[in-house]
Order: C-alpha cells, then structure tokens, then sequence
C-alpha cells in the first residue's frame, strides 16, 4: 500500500472543519498542516485531527511535507491562495465560488487552464451518490432526451446578516451549488432568467438581498432548468432534484438519518426529520470530492469540477442577479 498523502489545510472554520474530517475518514491521506490566521481556531482543529499548526499559508506550501492542500478560507483569499498554490506546484482543492468579482477570476484564468498542477474546485453536491446516480442513469439514456431538470434548494434557517454582508448575496453563496448541479446535467446553458423576492428576512432586505428566489435556465438544446432556493425551511434541510425525459422521469426526495416510516392511528407514512444542514446532508459529498481529487494529485484521470467549472457558475450566478434586478431574461455564454 503506498504511503498516505499529505494534506494541508487552510482555513479551519465550518467548512474547513468538514474537511478535516473528510480527510481524517480517508485511509490513504492524513492532515499534515493546518493553516489559519487566527491560530487558536487552528490548534483545536489540529488537536482534534492532527497536524502542525501555522498562520502563515506561504509556509504550508513551503512544506515537504504537504502533497496537496485544501483551500477552505473566506472567498476574498482564493485567487492568491490558488495563485500561490500554481507557484509551489502544489495540487490544490478550493471552496467555491473563486471569488465575487469575475474580473478577478479572468485575471487568473489564462495562467489556471495552462498550469499542469492539479486543481478542483469544491462543487461536493456533485459527488453525492444519489444526485450521482441520476447523472449516471440520464447519461445512460434511461429517460431518453433529457428536457426538464428541476433543482430544489432550502436552508432550515436565515444566515446571520454579518454571512449574507460578505457572501456575495444569495445567488453567489447559495444558489452557486444549483447552478454548478444544473451545468452538471446540461453543460451549454445560454440564457438565465431569474426573479426574487424578500419574503421574511429582514437583514437581507437591508443589505440589498433577496431570501427567496426561483431561476430558470435555458440549454442550448431548449432543456428547460428550474431552481427554488429559500433561506428557511420549517421541516430542515431541502434538497431535492427531478430529472424528466421523453421516456421517463428520474427523482432523488430528501434524505434523513433513517428511512423508517410510522403508520398509527394519527398518521400514515411520517418519518423523522430531515438532516439539518448541510455539514449532515452532504458528508458523502465531501468524502467522495477529496477521494476524486486525491486521484488527481496521484496522476490519475479525475472527474473532479474545474476552474472552468468554477467560473462558468460565477458567470450564471451573475446573470441571476441581473436578471432579478431588471427582470429581463440575460443570454450568457459560460465558455466565453
């Protein structure tokens, strides 16, 4: 069995924890280096999960020890960080989006593409084995020509407002992860349209956002795309999809911690709670993202998102926005 590889992570907050557990969950790869300017966050994590601890990211990809590196800091830190992950040599897997301005991710898209260093970008959903498993089956032509695709998405809760300030706004922070799924199914989108609303968030109201939106998406082969997000959710975490055809339709419902079902005298079919978030939902996701770009860092065909990928659901999410805000619908041309 070849030695495990060697993992630093950068950024040890919600998400960066969900990482370290993905990699400690891995046979073959171990938590090398954490890495996080507020150095308290990053010794808990290390204690828990192991690995040495710094505030300085130039020293992670000094290391000769490090194989690759996780790149989970705030959005406002990823060009650099990948920029500098390019110039070590360093396989690098970033949280999504690359960053808010499409200015700056052009700025790094030449030199990206053209890298022979290993580079995925974190769109888990994905690797979620039963979202997977429609892919696969519509792939396969079991519904033949696929011509709707219905994406689902509500949180259980509001972000807090000072989130929301610094996310990029719903379409950026949340509704990115249904974009990147809805290129997933048809790659050529060519036209948004988008409207939201502000339904009962009283932060995102002030801040110029919308907590409520639904888009529809056009292919380039007239395949109709439907997305609902919300950021609240009485019953949990909400994430669902419906894939239809010419000869068949394809569904994934929600998924809880068990799937037994109560039949009494009050009510039939009553199950428990969904998971509650994210973190719960998408564990598999997680694991099988850094298992696919682990083959990568190996040398191995990989069929983990791209940067491409990555800015490809910017230019939609950007599309959305202007698309609520004018109400116009907005052709897009994610390859430009």
């Amino acid at each position: 069995m070849s030695s495990p590889l060697r993992i630093g992570l950068i950024g040890t907050g919600r998400i960066g924890q969900v990482h370290a557990r993905s990699v400690a969950s891995i046979d073959d790869a171990e938590l090398t280096w954490v890495c996080d300017p507020f150095e308290q966050g990053a010794r808990s994590l290390a204690a828990r999960f192991g690995g040495q601890v710094t505030t300085d990211s130039a020293e992670v990809f000094a290391a000769d020890d490090v194989d690759a590196v996780i790149i989970a800091s705030p959005t406002s830190t990823h060009v650099s960080l990948i920029d500098a992950a390019i110039n070590a040599g360093v396989p690098a897997l970033c949280e999504k989006p690359i960053d808010l301005d499409i200015g700056k991710v052009d700025g790094l898209r030449q030199r990206a593409n053209e890298s022979t260093v290993p580079f995925a970008l974190g769109f888990n959903r994905r690797f979620d084995p039963h979202f997977a498993a429609v892919h696969r089956r519509v792939l396969a032509g079991e519904i033949g020509r696929l011509e709707q695709l219905t994406i689902t998405s509500r949180d259980p809760a509001p972000q807090a407002k000072e989130y929301v300030a610094s996310s990029g706004g719903i379409f950026r922070d949340m509704t990115i992860h249904d974009l990147d799924m809805a290129r997933f199914f048809v790659p050529d989108i060519v036209e948004v349209t988008a409207r939201g609303a502000n339904q009962f968030d009283e932060g995102a109201r002030e801040l110029g956002d919308y907590d409520a939106v639904q888009l529809v998406l056009r292919g380039s082969h007239d395949e109709l795309i439907s997305i609902t997000n919300s950021r609240h959710s009485a019953y949990g975490y909400d994430q669902r999809l419906e894939a239809f055809g010419d000869r068949g339709l394809l569904q994934v419902g929600n998924v809880g911690p068990d799937v037994v079902r109560a039949f009494t005298g009050q009510t039939v079919e009553a199950v428990g709670p969904y998971f509650n978030f994210f973190v719960e939902r998408y564990v598999d996701a997680y694991r099988l993202e850094l298992i696919e770009f682990l083959k990568a860092v190996r040398g191995e065909n990989s069929t983990s998102p791209s940067f491409e990928d990555g800015r490809a659901a910017l230019v939609l999410a950007n599309a959305a926005e202007e698309a609520a805000r004018t109400g116009a619908s907005v052709k897009v041309d994610v390859h430009a």
